[in-house]
């Protein structure tokens, strides 16, 4: 839906976890990262003005050599892209689901609140950008640019986004976070990826893997479904309405 990186705080989780590539296409003559980037954020900032919020289910799996455990949550997202949870079922680790999960949702919330997510957004603000390919991929046709933060917080990655070459809406991100989450996690990757509903880029899945000293590989899935979006705002009939108030 926009250039957010709030998913990316998912990769933060698999800390408290105790126990590919598309193919290149021929680019041809790339347009420059300035262009790219500018028509990113015209384009999110048109699909934000449309965007009134959603609901949807989502599913977490995270496991590694002795424990596995899931939990089942709706999603309500509103339209400032404020997100609140509920868990629907759980089953499997009890560490997983409260150390993990758990944190997760609160991580999330904490991200998806206006203050942080000005400040973890994929915008020129935040973050440099280069452009370094052009790729075809499930979605189609995008652009790929390395990103990288111009200031590392918890919330800060460092990898690559495709950019859908007809709309201009992130479509994947894959990489880690611009520094490690803990002493214990030494190798942390992640690969999101949206999917299209309506109008807009919804996330789809993410896939975090990690190696957590003693332990070994971790990992953690997300998967999102069902998803419903709110009607969107008649601004004739709130104007209509305002107009006709009794002031």
């Amino acid at each position: 839906m926009k250039p957010d990186i709030k998913k990316a705080l998912f990769t933060l989780a698999i800390a408290a976890l105790t126990g590919a590539p598309a193919s290149a296409q021929t680019a041809g003559r790339l347009p420059s990262t300035d262009d790219v980037v500018a028509k990113m954020m015209e384009a999110d900032a048109a699909r934000q003005s449309q965007m009134t919020g959603y609901i949807a289910l989502r599913r977490y799996v995270a496991m590694n050599r002795n424990r596995h455990a899931e939990m089942l949550v709706r999603v309500e997202c509103d339209g400032n892209g404020a997100e609140h949870f509920s868990i629907v079922s759980e089953e499997g680790s009890s560490a997983i689901r409260n150390h993990v999960f758990r944190k997760l949702l609160k991580e999330e919330e904490e991200a998806s609140r206006h203050g942080t997510r000005k400040s973890t957004r994929l915008t020129p603000e935040n973050y440099n950008f280069a452009i370094i390919a052009k790729e075809t991929i499930e979605t189609g046709p995008a652009y790929v640019l390395a990103v990288s933060p111009k200031s590392v917080d918890k919330y800060s990655i460092a990898g690559n986004i495709w950019v859908d070459a007809n709309d201009y809406s992130i479509v994947r991100i894959e990489g880690q976070p611009a520094r490690n989450p803990s002493f214990w996690v030494h190798s942390v990757h992640f690969v999101h990826t949206y999917e299209k509903v309506g109008p807009f880029w919804l996330a789809s899945s993410t896939r975090t893997r990690s190696e957590i000293r003693i332990f070994g590989d971790a990992e953690l899935t997300i998967e999102n479904t069902d998803y419903t979006l709110d009607p969107p705002v008649d601004h004739m009939t709130v104007a209509d309405d305002q107009s006709g108030s009794v002031q």
